[in-house]
């Protein structure tokens, strides 16, 4: 149960189309419950209520098993936002594929959701230095689609090659909110922060020789940004920076139509 299916019943209520003790019931079954217990997992139900976002499955980790249950008892609680998992690994693709036929699978992202997708509101755009750092800027554009925004993927477009960046421009602008992925030296969301004043988070990936040190010195360098307004979230955090993109977007939407 998330905000807008609580304010619905109040307004039921309100109105009288909804007893006050079948409200009471609706409501102890749903936030005041707030957990479901699966004896491996105590899967949150309250979450999407408290921010406006429902739990998500990191699959590293769990058995195939245990992903596909929790992710079946995500996809039976309401909130209009399908069930969705990270980071799956091979045998929980199948299980996934397997239990629900009909779900959202991305194999480069490694991310399902099950159920159907909501109306996009404001527009994330995620930008990929290089193809290597794909993985991380698909699992970005899917969780940014899965919670609730359009999204535009730029990709290839790395500082070692600078025209291919100035010939998209136009669409980082359009933007609400953008998704900067880059490894090696990071230098991207540097250059992209001094091209537009879009809202923009940075992604470093594990991508780059020895001395990147597994994406730290990327991620070193998006901290040290000379251009302002730069956020930055860790390496290959792609689902953190999918959210916040998200969040930020869809409240520019509804500051949009306002």
């Amino acid at each position: 149960m998330d905000r807008s299916e609580v304010e619905a019943l109040l307004r039921d209520v309100a109105a009288g189309s909804v007893a006050v003790e079948a409200a009471v019931e609706t409501l102890a079954a749903g936030p005041m419950n707030g957990s479901v217990d699966l004896g491996f997992a105590r899967v949150d139900t309250h979450r999407g209520l408290r921010t406006g976002d429902p739990e998500v499955v990191f699959a590293a980790g769990k058995s195939a098993d245990q992903t596909v249950a929790i992710l079946a008892e995500l996809a039976r609680q309401d909130g209009g936002r399908p069930a969705l998992a990270t980071r799956l690994p091979d045998d929980a693709l199948l299980a996934v594929r397997e239990a629900f036929p009909d779900a959202r699978v991305d194999d480069v992202a490694r991310a399902v959701a099950v159920g159907p997708l909501p109306e996009g509101r404001g527009t994330v755009c995620v930008v990929a230095a290089g193809t290597s750092d794909a993985p991380v800027a698909a699992e970005a554009a899917f969780v940014a689609r899965a919670f609730g925004a359009t999204v535009d993927r730029v990709d290839d477009v790395g500082v070692a090659g600078i025209h291919r960046l100035m010939a998209v421009r136009d669409r980082l602008d359009a933007a609400d909110c953008l998704v900067v992925v880059a490894g090696m030296e990071g230098a991207l969301p540097s250059v992209v922060g001094g091209l537009t004043g879009v809202p923009l988070v940075a992604v470093p990936t594990s991508v780059g020789y020895g001395t990147s040190y597994g994406g730290l010195a990327a991620l070193l360098a998006m901290l040290n940004s000379c251009a302002p307004g730069v956020v930055v979230c860790n390496v290959d955090n792609g689902f953190g920076a999918g959210v916040f993109a998200a969040r930020v977007a869809r409240r520019a939407a509804v500051r949009a139509r306002a």
